[in-house]
């Protein structure tokens, strides 16, 4: 299923199910609230009707790093149901198997490269629910989802997990834009364009989140502002970048290394080294 780029689709009415809902009381394995009346209408439309609440928030972008991942994408889930929070901001549930196999409450997980929280989950139709906040949609690709998306999704690291890409922080630092895209053998080329605010963080070989996705930087063009990366055949089917077209968004974590080192020679710490 290809994810869709449009925004002026409205949701399926039918994402309001009628099935029993279990709760920690008559199913340990299942927390999922009662579904809300959503209206039938895109997460823009959503988002645009929200009225923004006058109570300070973290912003979930930037907060202290609690979860980390390693951008090895486990599956790819299904957007399922998109409305409103009852305090306020949006929700998306999501049906996946392999991230619920020990899902709890509170359990991040990496949704296209933003951590999440779980708020929700119901193990019995293989659905979890997490929260939107209004800061998360301005900053990240996720506004683009409609019920029927695909998205990339990612447990959060374990100590005993194998390191199989890199530290992948879940803290989305923008989106990029496709450019192109280009077919060589078995493999696709993949072109993006962003900010120089972030392309200065993006270095031939080196790391970059693409979507939550561990990739290898091949080349930066920065007159261009863009950089290009390429799928192999295995990765291409279990990812959802190589289902987006040109014009799509794409949420992109560069490396933190890039910007500790920036902070380091910004403060005087070298010439402090050197004087010393």
């Amino acid at each position: 299923m290809a994810v869709s780029s449009s925004l002026s689709k409205t949701l399926k009415p039918s994402f309001a199910p009628t099935r029993t809902i279990f709760n920690c009381k008559t199913s340990p394995s299942s927390y999922l609230k009662t579904p809300l009346n959503l209206k039938p209408q895109p997460l823009s439309l959503l988002f645009a009707s929200h009225k923004s609440n006058p109570k300070p928030q973290i912003n979930p972008l930037r907060r202290p790093i609690r979860s980390l991942f390693t951008g090895i994408v486990e599956e790819m889930g299904e957007v399922r149901h998109l409305g409103f929070a009852d305090g306020g901001g949006f929700t998306m549930s999501i049906h996946a198997k392999t991230v619920l196999e020990d899902v709890n409450l509170g359990d991040s997980i990496s949704v296209n490269g933003t951590c999440l929280t779980v708020t929700q989950f119901d193990t019995q139709i293989a659905e979890f629910t997490v929260g939107l906040s209004p800061e998360t949609l301005r900053k990240t690709s996720l506004i683009e989802l409609e019920t029927g998306s695909l998205v990339n999704l990612e447990r959060a690291l374990r100590p005993s997990t194998r390191m199989g890409g890199h530290f992948v922080q879940g803290h989305v630092d923008g989106t990029g834009e496709i450019v192109s895209t280009k077919v060589e053998g078995d493999s696709l080329w993949v072109k993006v364009r962003t900010a120089p605010e972030l392309l200065k963080y993006i270095v031939p070989k080196g790391f970059i989140a693409v979507d939550g996705t561990s990739l290898t930087v091949v080349k930066v063009f920065d007159e261009e502002k863009c950089f290009n990366f390429m799928l192999v055949a295995y990765t291409q089917q279990k990812v959802v970048i190589s289902l987006k077209k040109v014009g799509q968004k794409v949420n992109l974590e560069v490396d933190i290394l890039g910007k500790y080192v920036e902070r380091l020679l910004s403060s005087g710490f070298v010439n402090a080294i050197k004087s010393s």
